[in-house]
Order: structure tokens, then C-alpha cells, then sequence
């Protein structure tokens, strides 16, 4: 064992930051984000770095105190991410894989990738067996249920932000009219040919989702996303049966098992898993393999910075998710160029804090 390479303590710290634009969504009004920062520190002075972003400020105090737990029992042990996945996993297994649980094994898994790839001084990337490069990109940083009247100037300012030819637009208002005409204004801001993901948040009933989807499948979208409540497998079946537009579905797998049990029944066209419920790096990597096996293109939701790595190794790579959420406390945020999102060259997955702006969004935790 490299005495070097083993864990000698975590540090677990809060923050709150500014959205540029506010989500509006049927899950929620947000104005700024919580996000929950790992520090990995190794017995060579290696830190591995991570965060996670679980939506809720609130959830941050149950979720920080199970981070430093699961790192206690990795004092001392040596960086082996695969086996600290599967140990973290069994350790839990008493209260459940999902929730909590899960987000706290993710969020010290993409720490301890973080480390090792920092140790061989390679961007997680290539340490996985792949390259750098950059990966195609859709802007999410706007567009959400907001004044349909604002949607045209905004989505050309979202193309602008870095050569978009994709943008996603959420959708499921009150009336159907206004859904088309959201899409009208945004085509209208963006160019005809700007390829259009549109996201529902789980905001229909299934009875709904038939009717409006069905309305809305002429429209040349990318994809439904979540149209209806994620676990309603049969729905999504259902959807994908009777509808040409491709449906998404994923952001809520918790784990490889979920992401396997919705391929199982057809529940989706494509699947996009989140890090912080798939499990993290080792998550994504028992996942995209069964997603490939079937054919099916595989995208990222949040956590661009991380996901872009991990799209550089997987074999049905479809788009990455791009916010900038993050940006306000890195000390180098990635770049967007010509709609695709950029992998710097720096050991690990590239993510340092800006610690003055760590210090001045810090919350408890």
C-alpha cells in the first residue's frame, strides 16, 4: 500500500450562491443555489475536490454529517475508489441506497477519483482511458417557465454565451398554446435551426403528459424530458411507445440498478444520470456500459465539470448539461466554445476553489 496515496481527512463545507437567472420551474422558485464542497486530504498532500448540489439549503445538514461519516471509516485506508464505492454502498444498505444515502456516497466518490488521478497526474479523463478534448453542449442556464414574452431575447443571449446550437427550454404551462408559444420565441431569439430540449420537471400527470406530448410531437424537439413523476416506470414505457420525439429520463436514478430497471421495461429513449444520485464516477462507470449495451445515448445532468470526463470514456456519449452554477466559486471555470464545453488540461477533474468567494457565500452545515 502507498502510504502516500491514503486518506487522512475530509473537510465538508457549505455554500449558498447567486443564480444569474432565476429557475422558475414546477419544482420550484430558486434564486440561489446550495451547493456542499468536499476537500480530500491524503497522507502525500494530495487534495481531492468534489462538490454536490442537492437543491435545498435545508438538506445540507443531513447531508454533510453522512459525508464525514463515511470518510471517518476511510481514514487510514488507501485511495481505491471502486472498493470505497462498493464499502460505502454496503454500509448503508440498512437505511436505504437512495436519498441521502446515496448523495453522500456520490459526493466522496468524485473526491476520491479526484485524488487519484491528481496522484498520477493525469486529468480524470485520461486516467480512465480516454483523452482530452472538449464535448458537445446545450446552454441550461435559462429559459425556464418564465414570461413567454421575455423567452426570444433571452435565448439569444444564451446562444451567445458560448456558440450554443442547442438550448433547453422548460415547458408545461397552464395552456398548451403557451407552450407553443414558447417554442415559437425561442426559435424566433435563437435561429430555426437551434436543436431544442425541452424539460417538463416532472410537472404533468400521465393522463396530461399524453395530451400535451402528444400535441407538442410535430415540433421537431430534441427530447421530452420528464414529463411526468420519475418513478412512474410504466408511464414512461407508455410515452415512449406512442410518441416520436425521444423521451429523457434519468436525472433520478439512483444507482446503476434503476438506470438497468428502466432499460429493462423501455421506460425512455435516452437516459441522462445525475452524479450526485448515480453514484458519482464509479456510479456513471457501472452505468453508461448498460446504457451502451442497449444502444441507448447517455447525457449528463448538472455537474459539468466532472460529467464532461466521464463523456470522454463512454461509448454512447450523447450531449452535456452546461450551467455555470458552480462558476461563482471556482478558481478557474471551465470555457464554452463554439457549443462545446471545454476539458482543460489539469490533473484530476480540474475543479480548485476560489476560496475568497467559498468564504463569502459560506453557510453552516
Amino acid at each position: 500500500m502507498n502510504d502516500k496515496l491514503t486518506l487522512k481527512s475530509v473537510d465538508v463545507r457549505a455554500v449558498v450562491v447567486p443564480l444569474r437567472r432565476p429557475v422558475v420551474s414546477k419544482v420550484g422558485l430558486f434564486n440561489e443555489w446550495p451547493m456542499i464542497l468536499i476537500d480530500l486530504h491524503t497522507a502525500g498532500g494530495v487534495v481531492g475536490r468534489s462538490y454536490l448540489e442537492p437543491y435545498l439549503k435545508h438538506s445540507m445538514r443531513y447531508i454533510a454529517p453522512a459525508i464525514r461519516d463515511l470518510a471517518a471509516m476511510c481514514v487510514g485506508k488507501n485511495l481505491s475508489p471502486i472498493e470505497n464505492f462498493d464499502a460505502n454502498r454496503r454500509a448503508l444498505n440498512l437505511v436505504g441506497y437512495q436519498g441521502v444515502a446515496a448523495i453522500a456516497v456520490a459526493g466522496l466518490d468524485m473526491a476520491l477519483w479526484d485524488a487519484l488521478a491528481k496522484a498520477a497526474g493525469l486529468p480524470l479523463a485520461v486516467l480512465l482511458g480516454g483523452s482530452l478534448g472538449s464535448v458537445p453542449a446545450y446552454n441550461s442556464n435559462g429559459l425556464w417557465l418564465s414570461d413567454v414574452g421575455t423567452l426570444a431575447d433571452e435565448a439569444a443571449a444564451l446562444v451567445e454565451e458560448g456558440g450554443f446550437g442547442a438550448l433547453k427550454l422548460r415547458l408545461g404551462r397552464d395552456r398548451l398554446a403557451d407552450d407553443l408559444s414558447a417554442i415559437r420565441e425561442v426559435r424566433k431569439g435563437a435561429g430555426e435551426d437551434i436543436k431544442l430540449m425541452v424539460d417538463f420537471n416532472q410537472g404533468l400527470s400521465l393522463a396530461d403528459a399524453l395530451v400535451r406530448c402528444h400535441a407538442l410531437d410535430g415540433q421537431g424537439l430534441a427530447w421530452f424530458e420528464e414529463p411526468i413523476v420519475y418513478d412512474n416506470l410504466p408511464g414512461y414505457a407508455q410515452l415512449t411507445r406512442e410518441l416520436a420525439t425521444p423521451v429523457q429520463l434519468g436525472e433520478n436514478f439512483y444507482g446503476p440498478r434503476d438506470l438497468a430497471a428502466a432499460i429493462r421495461i423501455g421506460a425512455g429513449d435516452l437516459v441522462m444520470p445525475d452524479m450526485m444520485r448515480i453514484g458519482g464516477v464509479s456510479g456513471w462507470l457501472r452505468s453508461a456500459p448498460l446504457a451502451a449495451a442497449n444502444g441507448i445515448q447517455i447525457s449528463t445532468h448538472l455537474y459539468p465539470e466532472v460529467s464532461a470526463h466521464l463523456l470522454r470514456i463512454s461509448e454512447t456519449a450523447h450531449w452535456l448539461e452546461w450551467q455555470d452554477w458552480a462558476d461563482p466559486i471556482l478558481e478557474e471555470p471551465f470555457s464554452v466554445k463554439a457549443g462545446r464545453f471545454e476539458i482543460p488540461d489539469r490533473p484530476g477533474s480540474g475543479v480548485a476553489w476560489n476560496e475568497a468567494a467559498v468564504t463569502r457565500y459560506r453557510v453552516d452545515c
